[in-house]
């Protein structure tokens, strides 16, 4: 589980995200990130119901997402606030290849130590 103070929770800070952040597209989901003053790096997971109209699959899913973040959460860059829009594409996906493909992505734009 991501440590309180890397989780993105407030309605407005998600909105700040999607108004004013940059967006990158990868195979499995949408990145939206935001730099910001802060001293530590927050992250979001939206899993709609576009991906399942299970909630144990949605949870399961962001629950796969939420450990492959928190397995790099000590190389993301402090300061930023990430959004991951996940889709349908990632569904039947396991963790390595969800963890693959969020480290290209993270380092592909630069958010990476």
């Amino acid at each position: 589980m991501l440590p309180l103070k890397n989780r993105l929770k407030k309605k407005k800070d998600f909105e700040n995200v999607f108004t004013e952040g940059k967006t990158a597209k990868s195979r499995y989901f949408f990145l939206k990130t935001l730099k910001t003053n802060s001293i530590d790096s927050r992250i979001g997971f939206i899993v709609s119901k576009k991906v399942s109209k299970k909630a144990v699959e949605r949870n399961r899913v962001k629950r796969l997402f939420r450990e492959a973040v928190r397995l790099d959460i000590a190389r993301i860059k402090p300061g930023y606030d990430l959004v991951f829009i996940v889709l349908n594409s990632v569904k039947e996906k396991e963790l390595t290849e969800i963890k693959k493909e969020v480290e290209f992505i993270l380092g592909k734009y630069g958010l990476l130590i």
